[in-house]
């Protein structure tokens, strides 16, 4: 068998039809100008993230058993490791068809109706050996081998979306690196500005909260640093953001397995995911270490300044 990857994950995997139109979504319509076929999925983007920028990535959750299932060459070719992730004939991809309007943004409708999450005997010996585990709303179906995993140590980094529950709160708890969509966390938290919200989902527990604002950029809290912090924008040609989150939380896992402290995590992150929108699909922009490097290096990169309850949080 292979060594375990540092970085394991499992959740959603998805095959993307994406209508790429020449109005923004808000137009009501508009004309068709490009079709593509595209694998997706928000943790098996974010592993395929970590690939590229040379970390070393494993998908655990269920794949199909066929030695030509799509989604499995698909991962191998993105350099994932999937040697440890438990088979099953009737495990198959989310579905997922997408519109991209002129603007870069994206309208996801989806059918998940089938095996996710990760086999409830998953092994310790494997688990034991990763440094962080990336999970996504549908880990709601596995809390059991999420709990063994923080339980072993590792470190648990949810990309929570959409699901709500006391299914979903439990996960939310178990996380050490919270990274949530704003809007979101604004329904999952009841509260509307950007730093009751980091102060609402803390924990004691918790090394990190961070969320994303797409186009305005990325709000944290550290347990290593005073306050709460704003990291404006990156300014690129948006083609596309599908998969921009993803691209965040495996490049905020990669960092993080390299020792980098709360505003180095987040800069990384927030710099690949910005390069990730400039390509269309979810995957094809995915950078690689020396262009996120390169990118943090330009003048022009942002700097993170201290968040305020107010007049910051007052239009967002």
């Amino acid at each position: 068998m292979p060594a375990v990857p540092s970085i394991l994950g499992f959740g959603a995997i998805a095959i993307d039809d994406i209508v790429y139109v020449d109005q923004p979504l808000s137009a009501g319509k508009g004309k068709v100008l490009q079709s593509a076929r595209a694998f997706g999925g928000n943790v098996a983007t974010a592993l395929a993230a970590v690939a590229r920028l040379g970390g070393t990535a494993g998908f655990v959750g269920w794949l199909g058993s066929a030695a030509d299932d799509a989604v499995l060459c698909d991962l191998v070719a993105s350099g994932v490791e999937t040697a440890f992730a438990p088979r099953h004939p009737h495990a198959r991809p989310v579905r997922s068809r997408i519109t991209v309007g002129s603007d870069g943004e994206r309208f996801i409708a989806y059918d998940d109706e089938a095996m996710l999450g990760t086999a409830p005997d998953f092994p310790d010996e494997v688990l034991s050996r990763a440094t962080v585990l990336i999970v996504d709303s549908y880990a709601i179906r596995s809390l059991d081998v999420v709990v063994r995993a923080r339980d072993l140590g590792l470190a648990i980094l949810g990309d929570i979306e959409w699901s709500r529950g006391p299914a979903t709160e439990k996960l939310i708890a178990l996380c050490d690196h919270l990274i949530l969509p704003l809007g979101f966390a604004r329904i999952a938290t009841g509260c509307r500005s950007p730093a009751e919200i980091l102060d609402a989902l803390w924990l004691p527990s918790r090394s990190a909260v961070v969320l994303t604002d797409g186009g305005r950029g990325v709000y944290y809290r550290g347990r290593d640093e005073k306050g709460l912090w704003h990291l404006p924008p990156h300014r690129v040609a948006v083609v596309d953001s599908t998969g921009a989150g993803d691209c965040f939380h495996g490049a905020y896992a990669l960092a993080l397995t390299r020792g980098a402290d709360t505003p180095r995590r987040v800069a990384f992150a927030a710099a690949a995911a910005a390069l990730s929108i400039t390509g269309r699909g979810g995957r094809e922009a995915l950078p690689t270490d020396g262009q996120v490097t390169e990118f943090l290096a330009s003048t022009n990169a942002p700097s993170a300044v201290e968040l305020k309850y107010a007049p910051l949080d007052t239009g967002t």
